[in-house]
């Protein structure tokens, strides 16, 4: 099976090539709300700017979390506005360790977009093999892609809930968060009972994946084995999406809470754990 991500130099190859790739720009930041502006400002020749907040997730109720999946017929809507048609392949890049765009990849493969890749240390690989940006903005052609409802990867809170009886749930968080010792954004401080503790920064280096060797080292260190299920959360659905781009460059499948602890935190009666990390942390 081919990797998900993408180099620079790939993809500026297969833009310069006879069926060039979908680029797709969704620079996001929890902290700040600039990504259009800096989309605007220099991106991939030929990128189409794609919103978090509007397209890649919809708003609901506390219990819900704090980025709900978007409708497949609003992601379809969303894709086609970006100029997606059927058989294309498709690149999405961000400026913040793939983690938007690992959202963006996630929802369209979960919503059976075939070719869906992530540019591997996004913007800042492009700028530093000395690829071009250009200004302004993209407005292509509406395309034809079919968006579908996920029929498996993804779990509600129940779900998340009974997943340690039978599996591994990662929580994708910072480990003082897990912990329960700081929350910055939501009700209540802990994790799921049963969760082990892998925040996304170990499967990084230098804003990029790690080889899939040591992606799978550090999947393994935390429990999962051959045959072992696997589901990821954390704070609102969006890291847990970047959890699951990592098992898929080492060969593991990963289900997604997308809820995470923001729904979690806010369903009454779930129970929650604080304290150590469980297993090989």
């Amino acid at each position: 099976m081919p990797s998900p991500l993408v180099s620079a130099t790939e993809l500026s190859a297969l833009l310069a090539s006879d069926t060039p790739p979908r680029v797709l720009d969704a620079r996001w930041d929890l902290a700040r709300d600039d990504g259009r502006e800096l989309y605007l400002a220099g991106h991939i020749p030929g990128a189409v700017y794609i919103d978090m907040n509007t397209e890649l997730a919809t708003h609901g109720r506390p219990q819900d979390g704090r980025h709900p999946l978007p409708a497949p017929g609003v992601l379809q809507a969303a894709a086609r506005r970006w100029g997606v048609n059927t058989g294309d392949t498709v690149v999405v890049c961000d400026d913040y360790n793939s983690v938007s765009a690992a959202r963006a990849w996630w929802l369209l493969r979960q919503g059976g977009v075939a070719d869906v890749r992530v540019l591997d240390g996004g913007i800042r690989a492009w700028a530093d093999a000395g690829l071009p940006l250009e200004e302004g903005d993209v407005i292509p052609e509406p395309g034809d892609v079919v968006v579908t409802e996920p029929a498996e990867g993804v779990i509600d809170t129940a779900g998340a809930a009974a997943w340690p009886e039978s599996g591994v749930l990662i929580d994708a968080r910072a480990a003082d968060r897990y912990r329960g010792e700081v929350e910055p954004y939501d009700p209540i401080a802990g994790h799921v009972p049963g969760a082990v503790s892998l925040p996304a920064p170990v499967l990084l280096e230098g804003g990029r994946f790690r080889p899939a060797d040591e992606l799978r080292d550090a999947f393994a260190a935390v429990g999962v084995t051959d045959g072992v299920a696997v589901a990821a959360y954390c704070g609102s659905g969006v890291t847990a999406a970047h959890t699951a781009l990592a098992g898929a460059i080492a060969g593991i499948d990963v289900t997604v809470y997308p809820g995470s602890w923001s729904a979690y935190s806010n369903t009454p009666g779930m129970p929650v754990a604080t304290g150590h990390l469980p297993r090989g942390a």
